[in-house]
């Protein structure tokens, strides 16, 4: 998924500093990844600690992570798929609001993909209430789902805005693929929650924080990945079609400090990890002043190549880098 702030591509850096602090043997260890997102940090960790804790407070991200991080046991994907196929196509609501020949004229997807993706949800949604699926082939379509919608979404990157032209990509007929998940002997927990309020009531070894870094509001940018996995009644608002969703503190320069120091605070874990970069709200001199007043503070960092737009819409983009940092905390 083309996702802002995703951590898969430092996933080893995050690994081996992690393993530098805490040793190479992490397997009686509890790590919990408080702003999962898509869950690659989670995922990474899953086959290697006693216990993952997942959360996020976008309901898109629970259902990848519900799939990714709590489904441990194996699943016939080949046969829930092809159940799937067989369900009619639907003009609902998602070609209504959100496809190319919908009332609306948001083209976000083409009318065949729009059909599509309300063919799929609403026989996942009635095979879970006939009591077809249980909760983790639920959860595991759903993933499925999103996933796929997004390979042929019609935006340049987020979902703040879609193309005015339908782009290559976004042409392809929708194809279902399997979220596949790693398996595990262990139970994993994931939440949806407000990290601040979760952090109360749950502790452990090792917690990873990959909060909001800037103004941009993650409820917004992936909205319509909430609305597909919702699939609620809502008056889908402006030119966009934008649900109500709810902000984060973390996207805000007046009230991020606040927060991150009660989150610290808080926190019931030896160890925390926090991934930022050299544009956020915080600057790194702050937070290394909030962390060190709770313990042992070290710094990592490491270059990567930032988030862009899509490539293939013509836009000019510099491949720039910028600095991720890791800061380290021993409580």
């Amino acid at each position: 998924m083309n996702y802002i702030g995703s951590k898969h591509k430092l996933s080893d850096f995050i690994l081996s500093s992690v393993i530098a602090v805490c040793g190479t043997d992490l397997t009686q260890k509890t790590i919990c990844d408080l702003f999962a997102g898509t869950g690659s940090v989670g995922r990474n960790f899953k086959s290697r600690v006693y216990k993952v804790i997942a959360n996020d407070l976008e309901y898109y991200s629970y259902v990848l992570n519900r799939n990714y991080i709590g489904n441990n046991k194996d699943i016939d994907e080949k046969n829930l798929l092809a159940m799937l196929r067989e369900f009619p196509e639907k003009e609902g609501f998602i070609f209504d609001n959100y496809g190319a020949a919908g009332k609306a004229g948001r083209q976000y997807f083409t009318a065949e993909n729009a059909k599509k993706i309300d063919g799929y949800r609403q026989a996942i949604e009635t095979s879970k209430i006939k009591k077809i699926i249980d909760d983790h082939q639920y959860y595991f379509l759903l993933a499925s789902l999103l996933e796929s919608a997004d390979k042929v979404a019609n935006t340049a990157s987020v979902y703040g805005a879609y193309l005015k032209h339908i782009k290559k990509s976004a042409a392809k007929p929708l194809e279902m693929h399997p979220a596949i998940f790693e398996t595990s002997e262990r139970s994993h927990e994931v939440y949806q929650e407000d990290s601040n309020t979760l952090i109360k009531r749950i502790e452990g070894d090792i917690l990873y924080l990959d909060p909001p870094y800037n103004a941009r509001q993650y409820g917004a940018n992936y909205h319509l990945l909430n609305t597909i996995a919702k699939y609620d009644t809502f008056v889908p608002q402006g030119k966009t079609g934008l649900r109500p969703y709810e902000k984060s503190v973390y996207c805000s320069k007046i009230k991020v400090e606040e927060a991150f120091e009660t989150l610290i605070k808080e926190a019931q874990f030896k160890y925390i990890f926090l991934s930022y970069n050299n544009e956020g709200l915080m600057s790194a001199t702050r937070v290394k002043d909030i962390m060190q007043r709770y313990g042992k503070y070290d710094l990592m960092t490491t270059d990567y190549q930032r988030f862009k737009a899509d490539k293939t819409e013509n836009r000019t983009h510099k491949a720039t880098s910028t600095i991720e940092y890791l800061h380290i905390l021993e409580k």
